[in-house]
């Protein structure tokens, strides 16, 4: 955000990351984010405006958030290992007036990993507050990502394209 010419001030609570199972996939980082929002809008002020975001990885039909475990974070790169998967994060943007949600998709394609990379992955790297079970700016992005489509900061956990163009027309 500042890197985008942002000022902002970082305010966190704790709001529980679950979601009804009827929602669609696609619309689960969505849903989190804008709950996210709707738990700390009590810290509006003037005329802030909050930015939530939550970030899933999706594969078929299989979200995959943060791990709760190292067997945990195993399984899931075992299971994205070779394979396409889709990083989905979204975007809450709230004002005392206006709300505003929003997702970026990007495809992340992996190379196989062993079970060895995967084992030195979590051991090195410890990625347990990562959906997925991994960080794209970390080993496996520098060393096991063959092809992204999509923008990386996405990846990363903010799709600052989207993110900027919403921002500097909220309100217009």
């Amino acid at each position: 955000m500042e890197e985008a010419g942002f000022e902002f001030e970082i305010k966190t609570r704790e709001v529980e990351e679950t979601y009804p199972s009827t929602i669609p996939t696609e619309k689960v980082a969505e849903y989190l984010a804008e709950k996210k929002a709707m738990g700390v809008q009590d810290f509006l002020q003037g005329n802030e405006i909050i930015l939530t975001s939550d970030t899933v990885v999706v594969l078929g039909n299989t979200i995959f958030g943060k791990p709760k475990d190292a067997n945990d974070a195993f399984n899931i790169l075992k299971q994205l290992s070779g394979k396409t998967h889709l990083v989905i994060t979204g975007v809450c943007l709230l004002s005392k007036n206006k709300k505003r949600i929003f997702s970026g998709i990007s495809k992340v394609h992996f190379e196989e990993l062993t079970d060895t990379e995967i084992h030195y992955y979590i051991n090195e790297f410890k990625p347990f507050d990562k959906a997925g079970a991994y960080a794209i700016q970390e080993w496996i992005g520098l060393c096991k990502v063959k092809k992204i489509e999509g923008t990386y900061s996405n990846i990363m956990g903010l799709p600052m394209p989207e993110v900027y163009h919403e921002l500097t027309n909220f309100d217009k």
